[in-house]
């Protein structure tokens, strides 16, 4: 599976990368807002760091300025994803854009019926909220499992990117479920690496090493 940064921190971007932990980002209009940085400038800088792709969000809501607004950002870099709403006048953005070879991120799916209609329309990511829809006591993974199912019965190519990750657990099912990608916070996947008996052994060992008084280095 791969793991994509749900940020617009360039420094939480370039360490992870650093550790192959980066093999995307995905940006939205409340992560921009929280870096406090121009759109077009820090998405260039993401994409600078990254090899893989940028997402970047659209904000117009008809699908004329949608188009236009998506080939701006996609003027940014070669590996900018278009990120567009999953509305109808988001689908019309979709068949136009992916029809000029730019890759789409359709984003706020809730149902295995939208991740179909952007499949038909070519997205090139599906992006089904987990979290959200687990806030409104429906099971996110559900959806997942769901999206997996009728793509695989098909053959879309539309890869299904997990978001709204909110725990390391999110990541393990979406893994089991057979996402392609997972969308994170830095500190959700930083939180995959944590253990309460890795860091019970790791003790017992430097208790252990003290005692035998030597030194590597």
């Amino acid at each position: 599976m791969k793991f994509f940064i749900d940020t617009a921190d360039v420094d939480a971007i370039r360490e992870l990368n650093d550790l192959g932990m980066a093999d995307g980002v995905t940006t939205n209009p409340s992560l921009i807002m929280k870096s406090g940085r121009d759109i077009l400038e820090v998405t260039k800088e993401i994409c600078s760091i990254v090899s893989g792709p940028v997402s970047a969000e659209v904000v117009a809501l008809n699908a004329d300025d949608m188009i236009a607004e998506g080939r701006k950002l996609a003027e940014i870099a070669e590996n900018i994803a278009i990120k567009v709403p999953l509305t109808w006048d988001g689908l019309k953005t979709c068949k136009v854009l992916s029809g000029e070879g730019r890759m789409v991120n359709v984003t706020l799916c809730f149902s295995a019926n939208q991740a179909l209609l952007a499949a038909k329309a070519g997205a090139t990511f599906i992006s089904p909220f987990i979290g959200r829809l687990d806030d409104i006591n429906i099971d996110g993974m559900e959806l997942i499992a769901d999206i997996r199912a009728i793509y695989d019965n098909y053959g879309f190519d539309t890869q299904i990117l997990a978001a709204s990750i909110r725990s390391a657990n999110h990541m393990k099912d979406a893994a089991l479920i057979g996402a392609d990608v997972a969308t994170a916070p830095p500190n959700v996947i930083k939180a995959m690496a944590n253990h309460v008996l890795t860091d019970k052994g790791l003790d017992g060992f430097m208790k252990d090493w003290a005692k035998t008084g030597q030194k590597i280095l």
